[in-house]
């Protein structure tokens, strides 16, 4: 129900919220200087009385002299338009002051396309390139500010419940970014649809985070409200067995207490059931006109045109009228300032609709869809295809997606364009032609990628290319094979893409025909194709041709992306500085956001800082990129995904722990899978290192996408290693590590280079668990570590081989394999040399020193602690502390624990409550559990830092304490009387 339909006047049991939310928006008094203004998010179930309580505050507002600007989301008729709430305010708005609009329009152009004034909704959209969204909504943003610098400026968003992705990302810059100007916004939903799975649900998270944004949840009305409404709106006096069942049965709903009440005035003791039916007691009263106009109006959705209703409702002019007066009489329809008709409730259109028999609503769609055809200016493409598509016009149905998917595409909204090409591809007749088909397969592939839905491409094209007639054009083939070498690089695709780009390249010269734009496409596909392989010089050789050919085709772009393989390739061949330079000027030359090329440039600059271990330049060069591609409506979309991961990766490392959860947040959001996994995963690390237990869930949960991208497997599973590993499920540690390694064994290749992270993370754990074991496990737990310790240092020797691979990150695990496969060995009863294993744990430390990862280089410096004062070294205590302060700041509590347990940083206080007083003392009840478990005077030495001849003595003092002559009976009477559990 929009702000036009507020209902009858009556406004019961909502006083102090309306005064809540005044005060929030700051709407109350007249405009001034430093007017406040604010933020609010308004929900509440259907029918609670959210458009009362904002028709309350408009009114509020208009009578302070704000100008209000309210716009609508629609439920199935909006979904697939981008910010068309914003764009129905700007047409009121130009309708009411067309002067302020001529101004913001004139000051921000951008502001342009959503006027629907200014664009033809479904002419040919102008030829001047893709809409810039970051221009767009900056646009909007100034705008606002710029009307709010002349009159303070209230904005009303109703429905966000029905909101497209782009809307919801709008209001979320709006509320992030805020105004300077008395601005003020409230946003209202449904609290009652979203359901689990719902988009807008992760959104209202993150905009709870927002301490400026305030919240008014409207509750149910209290039983004495919903009675003193009853009293206020019953024609006359009801029973009160019927004012006690109106109460019970709304429940606190306004809305169905005024329909409760309707239906018990009218004569209708018994109320039923079905609320549909309940719904549907106004509409019985109307006379044939006024139904014949709600029906129309229930098939368009919430609100619907003048001119558009009476094109397809085929009554008189005066018959129109008099159908529409008894609509609105009956509260049924309302009027509304865009010159159309909304319904008073969103459930009383759509019980209409539901009401309506199969042919009443084909014949409906029917005359909609005839109307919009005829009279461009009735509607949008994406209302056509809608339309066309329940009325069974296939055709007119998939052209009209197939334009609205290339509006929504210029408007940047991928995600919108791609189901409006996979409407369009499901609507193709079977006897379309096989360059029909090429084409709009192409379309969906595009799209799904910009979105961020690779996989889902490549299924596209390759159902494609298995469906397609073998005497189609070998012209499209070949187009499609270029597009499916591209796609498939960026998955986990076994497709040999250098075969099909040759096959491609062979298929055009066989045709004879001049395809200059698809060859131009299929060479760029071979430079990719050729790097991936490691063919590095065949494929430098063969960038000359790739970019000479796209731009002789006018695709500059391609020409880019073809130069940013060969800037890696460069950094690849041991030319970094070289490869920086190429990368930096394409960013620079730059003028589009969300261009492929340029969000890959800034992926690959960034990951060149992040093999140096640059950590803070590379997380600022993928944030930077990750914003360009959000600001062109492609954050999903390869290199700017994969550099939001990536910036996540590099600020754990560096220990910006805070900032790396923010960015790998997907509150606000619903990412694509494996998307979505894959940043689960990279915030498992920081839950890891944090000793967040519960973490290990998202193990399990990301588990179906290992096979589609092997990098899921590879994250959870070595947080999972620590995290288990810290809640001391040793068994499972290592159960997941094998898991993790036979699954990337087969997705990628044996003694993959990811392995030599995850074998030292597992080596750590075995060290660490080791003098906890049993007498009898410890020789396989030291036999494991060996074999893990082998299998990293072979890694290393199969990576080296290939170049890049020997990174400052990569040289760390080596040594610090290395350092942690000699600790196994030490505290499993080895005779290890102290001194030795503090070398190699003084690598360990220098390494993650040089590359930067403050947690790792932690964690390293902690156990060098541990190795030096067990040689004597005094420096050990400064290790030992210095890491304790690192995991402090950090708030890494396992690396924490683990040093405090050493007993090596502060004395260990004695224990109370021993169940013999002061008879043991606390290291003695400490070495007692020692014996138990079978250890030696050395070993029990090792655990606790201590000579083996200090151990003895101990021993012997407890023997004495205990009154036993051995070992085996120190242990039975410690049982007997409690002392060991």
């Amino acid at each position: 129900m929009g702000l036009e339909a507020a209902g009858n006047g009556l406004f019961v049991g909502r006083e102090a919220e309306v005064t809540r939310l005044v005060e929030l928006l700051g709407v109350g008094g007249p405009p001034a200087g430093g007017t406040r203004h604010g933020s609010v998010v308004l929900s509440g179930d259907a029918g609670i009385g959210k458009t009362r309580l904002l028709s309350e505050a408009v009114a509020t507002a208009r009578a302070s002299g704000w100008l209000v600007l309210v716009g609508h989301c629609l439920g199935e008729t909006g979904r697939s338009l981008p910010y068309l709430p914003f764009s129905e305010l700007l047409g009121r708005l130009e309708g009411a002051d067309p002067e302020a609009v001529d101004r913001i329009v004139e000051n921000h152009p951008g502001l342009a396309r959503l006027v629907p004034g200014r664009r033809g909704e479904l002419g040919d959209e102008p030829a001047d390139g893709a809409a810039d969204r970051g221009d767009l909504v900056q646009s909007v943003h100034a705008a606002l500010e710029d009307l709010g610098s002349h009159r303070p400026v209230l904005l009303v968003v109703e429905d966000v419940h029905w909101a497209d992705q782009s809307s919801r990302d709008l209001l979320t810059l709006l509320f992030t970014r805020g105004f300077t100007s008395p601005v003020s916004v409230v946003a209202s939903y449904r609290s009652d649809d979203l359901h689990r799975r719902h988009p807008l649900r992760a959104t209202l998270a993150h905009w709870s985070r927002l301490g400026d944004v305030g919240r008014l949840d409207l509750a149910p009305l209290p039983d004495s409200a919903v009675r003193e409404m009853v009293h206020a709106l019953q024609t006359r006096p009801l029973p009160e067995r019927d004012v006690r069942e109106v109460v019970e049965r709304a429940e606190g709903n306004a809305f169905f207490a005024e329909e409760l009440v309707a239906a018990s005035s009218m004569g209708r003791t018994a109320v039923a059931d079905d609320l549909s039916r309940l719904l549907l007691v106004r509409f019985d009263q109307l006379g044939p006109a006024g139904q014949h106009v709600v029906r129309m109006a229930s098939a368009a959705g919430r609100h619907v045109s003048h001119r558009a209703l009476a094109a397809v409702a085929g009554l008189g002019e005066a018959e129109l009228d008099a159908g529409l007066r008894d609509a609105v009489e009956h509260h049924v329809l309302v009027p509304v300032e865009a010159g159309g008709y909304a319904f008073r409730h969103a459930l009383l259109g759509e019980t209409v609709y539901d009401d309506l028999l199969p042919g009443e609503r084909v014949r409906a769609h029917e005359r909609y869809a005839a109307a919009l055809a005829d009279d461009r200016t009735l509607g949008t493409w994406a209302e056509l295809a809608r339309h066309a598509d329940a009325a069974g016009l296939r055709d007119v149905a998939r052209d009209a997606s197939i334009r609205a998917g290339e509006s929504a595409l210029r408007m940047a909204g991928p995600e919108e364009a791609y189901r409006q090409f996979s409407r369009a591809l499901a609507l193709v007749s079977e006897d379309a032609t096989a360059r029909d088909l090429d084409a709009v397969t192409l379309q969906a592939a595009t799209a799904a990628t910009a979105a961020g839905r690779a996989l889902k491409a490549l299924d596209l094209i390759e159902d494609r290319l298995a469906r397609r007639p073998v005497d189609a054009d070998p012209a499209g083939r070949a187009e499609l094979l270029a597009a499916l070498a591209t796609t498939a690089r960026i998955t986990e695709s076994t497709l040999d893409t250098l075969a099909a780009t040759k096959e491609g390249l062979g298929l055009l010269e066989r045709v004879g025909e001049d395809h200059p734009t698809v060859r131009a496409q299929l060479l760029a596909a071979r430079v990719q194709a050729l790097a991936d392989r490691g063919r590095d010089e065949e494929a430098l050789s063969s960038v000359g041709e790739a970019v000479e050919a796209a731009h002789a085709t006018r695709q500059p772009a391609l020409a880019d992306e073809v130069r940013v393989v060969a800037a890696r390739i460069t950094e690849r061949a041991g030319d970094p500085e070289g490869s920086r330079a190429t990368l930096e000027a394409l960013i620079a030359a730059s003028h589009t956001p969300g261009d492929p090329a340029e969000v890959r440039a800034y992926h690959h600059l960034g990951w060149l800082h992040h093999r140096a271990g640059r950590l803070d330049e590379a997380v600022d060069v993928y944030r930077r990129g990750v914003e360009r591609a959000r600001a062109g409506g492609r954050q999903w979309a390869p290199y700017a995904f994969d550099g939001r991961l990536l910036a996540g990766v590099a600020a754990y490392e560096r220990g910006r722990w805070d900032e790396a959860l923010e960015i790998l947040d997907v509150t606000g959001e619903v990412p694509p899978e494996p998307a979505g996994s894959l940043l689960l995963g990279a915030r498992m690390y920081v839950a890891a290192a944090r000793g967040e237990a519960e973490a290990v869930e998202g193990y399990a949960a990301a588990r179906p996408w290992w096979d589609h991208e092997g990098l899921v497997a590879l994250l959870t599973g070595s947080a999972a290693v620590d995290l288990l590993g810290h809640a001391g499920d040793l068994d499972r540690a290592v159960a997941v590590h094998d898991e993790v390694v036979e699954a990337l064994t087969r997705v990628w290749h044996p003694l993959f280079q990811g392995q030599l992270r995850l074998d030292t993370l597992l080596l750590g754990q075995l060290g660490s668990h080791v003098q906890h074991a049993p007498s009898a496990r410890r020789a396989g737990l030291l036999a494991r570590g060996a074999e893990l310790a082998d299998t990293a240092q072979r890694v290393w020797d199969q990576a080296v081989q290939r170049p890049g691979n020997d990174g400052p990150e990569s040289t760390a695990w080596l040594a610090r394999s290395r350092a942690e496969a000699l600790r196994l060995r030490w505290l499993g009863g080895d005779d290890v040399d102290p001194a030795e294993l503090a070398h190699l744990w003084q690598a360990a430390v220098e390494a993650f020193d040089a590359y930067g990862h403050r947690y790792e280089a932690a964690r390293s410096r902690a156990r060098l602690g541990i190795a030096l004062k067990a040689a004597g070294d005094p420096r050990g205590s400064t290790e030992l502390s210095t890491a304790l302060a690192e995991a402090q700041r950090l708030g890494a509590e396992p690396l924490r624990a683990e040093i405090r347990a050493t007993g090596a940083a502060r004395p260990v206080a004695a224990r109370a409550g021993s169940r013999l007083g002061e008879a043991l003392t606390a290291r003695e009840e400490e070495i007692l559990a020692l014996v138990a478990l079978g250890r030696s005077n050395r070993q029990i030495g090792t655990q606790l830092f201590i000579s083996a001849k200090t151990a003895s003595v101990h021993v012997s003092n407890i023997l004495a304490k205990l009154g036993v002559a051995g070992r085996g009976e120190a242990v039975a009477v410690a049982r007997e009387r409690g002392l060991l559990h």
